[in-house]
């Protein structure tokens, strides 16, 4: 190597440091295998931390670097690790914030994983979250429910059963608003919670597949099969179904209309299950978000943390073994014990809790699913859309020009 190479060596290394935000120089050598994971929380830091020494228990031979990053940052660092230092196995979450990686092929293809470990029989649900173009980018080791919760006691006062299709559940809006009670909570002040009425909407309406062409912008917001959504939307908001003054609540700040049977229903994600205050816990139950089109299988929003092996990292023979580790049924009953949360392998068993028995039941057998809306597309046609949503559901009759300025931004950005 000439002088000048060395020099140039040694500024490309330098370069590389400070584009690693918030990592130090790691590399990977044989029999070593480098795990950089955003799970800082206690329950997530607390199964892989275990996982990980079950993994090194039958693999005595492998070196294992667990490199845990805060949460938050690990989202901006994670770009870094892909493009320059990768590590041999990533953290991350399957739809399209794993398909914009393998886009810019900085994740591996790990179909070879799935086909020796008989994964698309364990994971059918899971399997087109972590499909681009018919290949499989990564392994999905948690995720949870969603769907309606509701207070089961004004069901009962009012004769009401949990509805099963579009025409039931109108008619139980209808019977609690005449009793006096708001029938749908919710607090759109973060936006993100008006993404899973327009996400179940779609998915009922239109079903997965075109769910998945419209936040990958290749369907016009102006399309028929949109408008026919916001349709049934508007029923919903044309009728004063929804909570009042819903844009000045967060999610956490609607819930105690529900805990003092002030509103009846909510529509959100397992994470609401442990904010069930004592005395009302048993109050409360859940059912699947309605059928609307009998035509269209019932898709669900689950989203999905996944495992993904980096196209550069140095030990790919050994993070394939931890994949296929991470799929098995036994890790994944013992990792979402300690979470709370939902295995994607079929094959394993589930806390014994009602709420996650019922989602596991619903999620082993759907057709598809779906990662959520801001997760699903663009993040910022994720930003305006879940904007547009809201004011949909705060003016309806805006609707026309919100379709027109969402179709713009996604000629824009999928340009």
């Amino acid at each position: 190597m000439t002088g000048f190479s060395r020099r140039l060596a040694v500024f490309a290394g330098a370069l590389a440091l400070n584009f690693a935000v918030l990592a130090p120089p790691i590399s990977a050598e044989a029999g070593t295998l480098v795990i950089n994971a955003g799970t800082s929380d206690p329950a997530p830091k607390q199964a892989f931390e275990e996982l990980i020494e079950r993994f090194k228990a039958e693999n005595p031979d492998v070196e294992v670097k667990l490199n845990v990053f805060d949460h938050e940052g690990f989202k901006t660092s994670v770009r870094n690790f892909l493009s320059s230092q990768a590590p041999d196995v990533i953290t991350w979450f399957a739809g399209n914030r794993m398909k914009a990686f393998v886009d810019r092929g900085l994740l591996e293809d790990v179909s070879d994983v799935w086909e020796d470990n008989g994964l698309k029989d364990a994971m059918p649900s899971s399997l087109s979250a972590m499909t681009v173009d018919g290949k499989q980018y990564g392994v999905p080791w948690s995720y949870y429910q969603w769907g309606v919760y509701y207070r089961k006691d004004i069901f009962d006062d009012l004769s009401l059963s949990a509805p099963k299709t579009w025409d039931e559940f109108m008619a139980v809006n209808a019977k609690v608003k005449e009793a006096g009670i708001t029938p749908i909570a919710i607090g759109t002040k973060y936006l993100w919670t008006a993404g899973g009425w327009f996400d179940y909407l779609n998915l009922r309406i239109n079903g997965l597949p075109f769910h998945l062409e419209l936040t990958d912008g290749k369907v016009p917001y102006t399309d028929d099969r949109v408008r026919a959504v916001f349709d049934k939307w508007g029923e919903l908001v044309e009728a004063g179904y929804f909570l009042n003054n819903h844009a000045t609540y967060s999610w956490q700040e609607a819930q105690p209309f529900v805990f003092q049977g002030k509103a009846a229903m909510y529509l959100i994600g397992n994470f609401f299950v442990p904010f069930f205050p004592p005395e009302i816990a048993d109050k409360m139950d859940f059912f699947q978000f309605p059928v609307i089109n009998p035509d269209v299988p019932m898709y669900e929003d689950a989203p999905i943390d996944t495992v993904h092996i980096p196209a550069r990292a140095q030990n790919k023979e050994d993070a394939r073994k931890f994949l296929a580790f991470i799929a098995r049924a036994d890790n994944q009953t013992a990792m979402n014990k300690v979470l709370e949360r939902l295995p994607p392998n079929k094959e394993a068993t589930v806390k014994d809790d009602r709420f996650l028995q019922a989602g596991f039941d619903m999620l082993s057998t759907s057709e598809g699913l779906a990662q959520f809306y801001d997760r699903d597309t663009d993040p910022e046609m994720a930003k305006l859309g879940m904007q547009g949503f809201q004011e949909f559901m705060i003016k309806p009759e805006r609707l026309d020009r919100i379709l027109t300025r969402l179709e713009k931004a996604r000629a824009r950005i999928f340009k």
